[in-house]
């Protein structure tokens, strides 16, 4: 087993205060989620898919309620009808995209070929910030811990005019642009949240990013692949590195822990772990994935958790955005 030393170095402390601890965990069994997946699996495939939006809450809520922090446990209080609302805002959607998509597609020429995928291109740049936006809003209003509501206080039409810039930019330069526009959406997203009154910070910018994935798919290509574990890692590492929260001059720090050799560890029993099941071993592997992440994300700093004010406002269920979360955490 690899050693791991921390690095405290950057971590900031308030004179005169003392150092909280803070110890998150990871609980969930590969038998309990294996059970609710064959579940989920199975009434999605009868309902045609419409039994999604349950499938995803019982994921989430199962997912976040065994993340514990301090021997207390987050909970996820979701539910599938209300997701429901946001699934259909989605596919109608959806609908109307491929019905235009496929009007300008048989229209006949070049013409009809060009507007076609013009359209669908705007289309999905015009339901990314909605979809952030969303998932960050309804996931974090419905999330709790010791009763302390989190919330989301971005700016939908903000983030909207900021993606389509930071997309335009990506594109006039082919795709370069691509990792400060990630960086300032994870950026911008993050610095939104709040659990009651602690604000949360990310320092992340894309240059450093930059310099990361350069490094990384050259080291990968030169070494065959095997570089990819440590690329992996350097990623992991700068999300978390990057990562605070402050309350009322108070401030914790969050850093990783993680290898490169963990990463590898994590990624190869798990391909073996699903191919020699036959995919059954999925459960498995994704409990394996959370308890890696939660025990190498350390949080030090003076924030007491028992002064946490609640300042969020009850969830307002009559104006649902559209949804489709496709990770238990957004990180």
């Amino acid at each position: 087993m690899e050693q791991t030393t921390f690095n405290t170095e950057n971590i900031e402390q308030k004179q005169g205060r003392n150092t909280q601890e803070y110890r998150l965990q990871f609980l969930g069994k590969g038998s309990e989620y294996f059970a609710i997946m064959i579940v989920n699996w199975l009434l999605t495939l009868i309902t045609l898919g419409f039994y999604y939006p349950w499938a995803k809450a019982k994921r989430l809520k199962y997912t976040v309620g065994q993340t514990v922090l301090n021997d207390e446990r987050f909970n996820f209080a979701g539910t599938g009808k209300e997701m429901f609302s946001g699934f259909i805002k989605l596919v109608l959607f959806e609908l109307i995209v491929i019905v235009i998509f496929l009007a300008l597609l048989l229209s006949g020429g070049w013409q009809g070929i060009l507007f076609a995928y013009l359209f669908i291109f705007s289309s999905l740049l015009v339901l990314q910030p909605l979809i952030i936006h969303g998932a960050f809003r309804y996931v974090m209003q419905r999330t709790t811990y010791r009763g302390i509501r989190f919330g989301y206080h971005g700016d939908r039409t903000l983030l909207f005019k900021n993606c389509i810039k930071w997309s335009l930019l990506t594109i006039i330069t082919f795709g370069i642009y691509s990792f400060w526009e990630a960086m300032k959406i994870r950026r911008y997203t993050h610095q939104n949240v709040r659990y009651g009154d602690v604000e949360f910070f990310n320092d992340c910018n894309g240059d450093k990013f930059f310099i990361i994935n350069l490094k990384g798919y050259l080291l990968s290509l030169v070494t065959l692949g095997i570089y990819s574990f440590w690329w992996q890692k350097d990623i992991f590492n700068y999300y978390i590195d990057n990562m605070s929260m402050t309350k009322d001059g108070q401030k914790v720090k969050c850093y990783s822990t993680a290898t490169g050799g963990g990463f590898f560890k994590l990624r190869i029993v798990n391909f073996f772990l699903i191919v020699f099941t036959l995919g059954f071993g999925t459960a498995w592997a994704e409990m394996r994935i959370q308890r890696f992440i939660w025990s190498h994300i350390k949080m030090e700093g003076d924030i007491n958790i028992d002064e946490v004010q609640q300042t969020e406002a009850e969830y307002d269920k009559a104006n649902l955005d559209i949804l489709d979360i496709n990770n238990a955490y957004i990180i």
